[in-house]
């Protein structure tokens, strides 16, 4: 079995030390050792990618993910062409909770009518991440998480900053989208026709 001490490194550190263990050394058997919520949900999704059965064992405030290959490694998703006819890829980074500077009332106002409003993108939109002060628009209390459910149920996929979350001690609150990293995020706007920053 291959062991990755990853205690004290923040997201994506541990996400990256253990796709480089899997592209350089090709375990059957890997274990990565964690000590936030954050870097645990990760590296587990990261290795459940790559086709690996994950189990996950709590320490303390450790966090063991063991991943035990199941065949063929996952291919790498590299960026596609689009033919003519098919609909651009959209990804939407919101990382603030109001719009705009100035008045702080009205920018969560202008926010809530943004989110709203997104569904009129339709099937372009493509992915929607949510950074900083954006992920508190995942949690309860939050004016638009009816929306973004809706949204994540219409097929858009909302992926969430793990590091974030974490930063605002709002792992456990998050009630939408998926909980997610910066390797993650990059990947996404590489395969991204167009990426709209908010």
């Amino acid at each position: 079995m291959r062991e990755l001490n990853c205690r004290g490194l923040a997201c994506p550190a541990p996400v990256l030390q253990t796709k480089e263990c899997l592209e350089k050394e090709h375990p059957a058997l890997i274990k990565v050792i964690v000590d936030n919520e954050a870097s645990k949900q990760n590296v587990s999704r990261f290795l459940e990618s790559r086709n690996f059965e994950v189990t996950v064992h709590q320490d303390g405030g450790d966090f063991s993910v063991t991943g035990k290959g199941k065949g063929e490694a996952a291919p790498v998703v590299t960026p596609v062409e689009l033919t003519d006819g098919e609909k651009k890829r959209i990804m939407v980074m919101v990382a603030t909770d109001r719009l705009g500077r100035g008045d702080d009332e009205l920018g969560g106002k202008l926010m809530v009518n943004f989110i709203k409003t997104l569904k009129e993108m339709d099937d372009e939109l493509w992915r929607l991440v949510l950074v900083n002060n954006g992920v508190k628009l995942t949690i309860d209390g939050s004016p638009v998480l009816a929306d973004l459910k809706a949204l994540e149920e219409s097929g858009v996929m909302i992926l969430v900053c793990g590091t974030c979350l974490d930063h605002f001690h709002l792992l456990d609150k998050k009630q939408v989208g998926e909980t997610t990293n910066m390797l993650d995020i990059v990947t996404a706007m590489q395969l991204a026709d167009k990426v709209i920053n908010i």
